[in-house]
């Protein structure tokens, strides 16, 4: 009790002693715990906390205060607190320096001033306050907040104009405006009564939307989101790799973030560089002014081209008075549009538009097309597209031909989460047949894919497919010029109707279905084939690393030429030994053992009973080859003698009549006839070698020979006669493939009589190249047994330079003595310009196919369009 009133008594002395001081002004009022006074009264120093009070608004709360009476210096240090309540100031550091005499306050040390005025915190490592002028200055590591506006500074330094609502930086600052534009420049200032904020030197700012904006300079209006800047590059998307994402460039222009428009002087517009599914074009788009408002996007005096950047003018550009991108509708539209080749001017467009490169799909004529035909005539079409919904789509394309035949061909596509439907349908109408005949001919293609999702398969699919024409010559007479349909068949020959299934588990494989199949060179009566129903599964039982087991089983019912049936279940056991078991003395062998259960009925057919059968068949293989590997110092060679003994006790069902084609790919194989109801009948001994001789400072330079015969202890009437294996002894099959350099590559396959005194079969293929010079010839001649076929084929190409090359193709049937057809073409090729010349002569004829001279003229400008012209004689 007497220390408290001890305390009491010294504060109210020291206020006394203050107040009756005649040469010193009040300044300072302190309210301490302890305080020591020294130097004749002049130094003052509180300690143990307390607070300092000034009769203009200002107080001081700290644990420790130094007091300079002469100086009018009052120092305060730990977890200080600074409130100027006229001002609206509060200041935290850790400590804090009062210049009196000259109004100044510096806060050191984690330092938080807060504007409650104006909701300004400012946080740094020293922070300046000048209480006259109302000016505060921060440094080092300087954030400012303004919670109320959502702006945040980041800087070196900040000049903070309290009264006049100014922020001044110096060095880097970032800024981040409403959580949703990020600023990187230097030297900003921010007007906060205009909410503006600006820069004269170089920045970078991004918005929420992944878009990347640099600029010479620019000013941001932050209430209206408005950007104006000078020399100004936008990047669509900074998510996407380099490249990848358009990028514009202005001169200086107006922009409004905040709608997505903006008002610009010339513009450059650099497109993603795969925008067109094409990595080395530089698709871009030059003008002289540019406005964006309410989603559309206007190019005054435009230049559009996807040339890959040189120094010279791009192979093609093209040029409009005026380019308008409609967002809303997805659409470029040109107005006094003018193409230019090497800056020629060769079409000109009054006005046109397309889909923008985003739209995958959008309603509108395709590109109208002009053909020849020396069966139909010349002919113009104008195909139109027809978004029905997200999911269906419709091309329509009507054709008119000179000869007065119309074609109305419409494809119709429909995709669904699970599902696909795509039908090619059409019909032509006046059509004159080669028997000068007018008639309607039609066509239909269409085809199902279902997505069962069943459960605990990896893939369960459904598919339909149809394949219909009402004319034999049908695809062959309407080409791809004409018919231009993703389902197409393959081949213009065979037609292949029906459905399938395709059942995949992690123990088994099942799949099966219905087709028709019909082969439009045949008479009516016999060019149907029905397999109704098929199924083939498949399994592996026992998955161990010494031996498999597996099991196949397929079934099928087969009616041909009219009434010919035959009923078949087949079920095959394989039984297969790792051929390290057996390894000895650098030997590999390999024992092998297959069963076939065949399961039969048949009716007006050869092959099959017309009551019920069940066989049992089983063959026993047993495979062994020798390595033999020779090194020197300039090469590496390899020699494989192999051996391949098969013993088949049972029946083989009679294949005699089939063409079957055995050579050095398959002649080792278990089934390498290619036939499924029966084993290859008897016992018999392959035998082979494989040589190898490979160059060890050039592999390019190397030599491969494979011989291979059979051998059997019988003559087997049933295997197919031209394959030779039904003989005590069969050809010499052979393989030899030469390579001299990475000039030069000679590939030759052959089968010699068991006599050695004919080559029965001769395929030669010979790859020459030299610089700029390609050739290659293919040889292929069959006599005796094998067959009965002379053809001779060479395509030759030289390549003038990186743009230009001249190719020569032609294919002579010598069995005929005819050549069927020789081509002839030069092409000009870059990025994104191709022009060539075609001259197509045939000289097959069939019925409403008549030979032709074709001279074909094309140009492609990539991605615009391309343009062809045929000229029949």
């Amino acid at each position: 009790m007497k220390n408290k009133f001890f305390n009491l008594f010294l504060i109210l002395f020291i206020n006394l002693f203050l107040n009756s001081n005649a040469n010193t002004k009040e300044i300072f009022n302190l309210d301490v715990t302890e305080i020591q006074i020294t130097q004749n009264g002049n130094i003052f120093k509180g300690s143990k906390g307390g607070k300092a009070f000034t009769n203009d608004g200002v107080s001081i709360k700290a644990e420790n205060f130094e007091y300079n009476k002469m100086l009018s210096t009052l120092i305060s240090d730990g977890n200080v607190e600074l409130r100027d309540t006229k001002k609206n100031i509060v200041i935290k550091a850790n400590k804090i320096s009062y210049l009196k005499n000259i109004e100044i306050i510096i806060a050191e040390t984690n330092v938080e001033l807060r504007d409650t005025e104006n909701n300004i915190i400012i946080r740094a490592d020293k922070i300046s306050y000048y209480k006259k002028q109302e000016k505060i200055i921060a440094n080092n590591n300087v954030d400012l907040l303004d919670n109320k506006k959502d702006i945040f500074i980041n800087t070196d330094k900040i000049t903070y104009l309290k009264s006049k609502e100014k922020i001044f930086t110096e060095g880097r600052t970032l800024a981040n405006i409403h959580s949703k534009y990020k600023f990187d420049s230097r030297d900003v200032t921010l007007l906060k009564d205009k909410m503006e904020l600006s820069s004269s030197y170089k920045s970078i700012i991004t918005d929420n939307t992944s878009s990347l904006y640099e600029a010479e300079n620019f000013s941001f209006q932050i209430k209206d989101e408005f950007l104006k800047a000078s020399n100004i590059s936008i990047i669509e998307d900074t998510t996407t790799e380099i490249g990848k994402s358009e990028r514009l460039f202005f001169k200086d222009g107006f922009f409004d973030l905040k709608n997505r428009e903006f008002k610009t002087s010339s513009i450059k517009i650099n497109l993603k560089k795969d925008v067109f599914n094409k990595s080395d074009n530089d698709p871009r788009i030059y003008g002289a002014s540019a406005s964006k408002e309410n989603n559309i996007t206007l190019i005054e005096k435009a230049v559009f081209t996807s040339c890959k950047k040189t120094d010279e003018c791009p192979p093609w550009q093209l040029e409009a008075s005026k380019i308008k991108h409609d967002n809303n509708k997805k659409q470029l539209i040109y107005d006094n549009a003018v193409l230019k080749v090497y800056d020629l001017p060769v079409f000109y467009f009054p006005k046109f538009f397309h889909p923008d490169p985003s739209v995958k799909r959008q309603s509108g004529f395709l590109q109208p097309r002009l053909n020849n035909s020396n069966i139909l005539g010349s002919s113009f079409s104008i195909p139109y597209f027809y978004a029905i919904s997200p999911s269906k789509d419709l091309t329509i394309n009507p054709i008119l031909f000179s000869n007065d035949t119309k074609m109305f061909q419409n494809e119709f596509r429909q995709k669904n989460e699970n599902s696909y439907l795509i039908a090619d349908f059409g019909i032509t109408s006046d059509f004159k047949s080669s028997e000068n005949k007018k008639k309607n001919i039609n066509h239909l293609f269409a085809k199902i894919e279902k997505n069962l999702k069943l459960d605990d398969f990896i893939r369960s699919n459904f598919n339909i497919f149809i394949e219909r024409l009402s004319n034999d010559k049908y695809l062959k007479i309407f080409s791809d010029n004409f018919l231009a349909s993703s389902i197409k068949p393959n081949d213009p020959d065979n037609l292949k109707s029906g459905f399938d299934f395709f059942l995949e588990h992690n123990n088994f494989l099942l799949s099966g279905g219905a087709n028709i199949f019909e082969n439009l060179t045949l008479k009516q009566s016999d060019r149907y084939q029905f397999v109704l129903p098929y199924y083939n599964f498949s399994r592996n039982l026992t998955p161990i690393k010494q031996a498999s087991v597996n099991l196949k089983s397929k079934g099928n019912n087969t009616i041909d030429n009219t009434n010919n049936v035959r009923s078949r279940i087949i079920n095959d056991i394989s039984f297969t030994m790792n051929e390290k078991i057996f390894e000895r003395f650098g030997l590999k062998n390999n024992l092998n053992f297959y069963l076939k259960n065949l399961n039969s009925l048949g009716k007006n057919v050869d092959t099959y009973k017309s009551s019920p059968q069940i066989e049992f068949q089983s063959l026993i293989e047993f495979n062994t080859e020798l390595p033999l590997i020779k090194v020197t110092e300039s090469d590496n060679q390899t020699l494989i003698p192999r051996l391949s003994l098969r013993f088949n006790p049972s029946k083989m069902k009679n294949h005699s009549s089939l063409e079957r084609e055995i050579n050095m790919d398959n002649i080792f194989n278990i089934n390498r006839l290619g036939i499924d109801d029966s084993f290859e009948s008897g016992n018999s001994l392959t035998v082979g070698v494989d040589y190898k001789k490979v160059k060890k400072e050039n592999k390019d330079n190397y030599i491969e020979l494979s011989l291979a015969k059979v051998l059997r202890d019988n003559i087997e009437n049933n295997i197919p006669a031209q394959t030779t294996l039904n003989n005590k002894n069969s050809n010499l099959f052979g393989s030899l493939e030469y390579s001299a350099s990475k000039f030069i590559n000679l590939d030759y396959n052959f089968a010699i009589d068991n006599k050695f005194e004919n080559f029965e079969y001769n395929s030669i293929g010979l790859n020459f190249s030299l610089n700029n010079f390609v050739t290659n010839f293919n040889f292929i001649e069959e006599n005796s047994t094998t067959g009965n076929t002379n053809i001779f084929e060479s395509n030759t190409k030289y390549t003038l330079d990186a743009s230009n090359s001249v190719s020569f193709k032609t294919r002579r049937n010598r069995e005929i003595n005819l050549t069927e057809y020789y081509d002839l073409v030069y092409e000009y090729k870059n990025d994104c310009l191709t022009a060539g010349i075609k001259f197509n002569k045939t000289y097959y004829e069939d019925r409403d196919l008549k030979p032709a001279e074709n001279l074909m003229f094309t140009i492609s400008f990539f991605p615009l369009t391309s343009v062809d012209q045929k000229i029949n004689r």
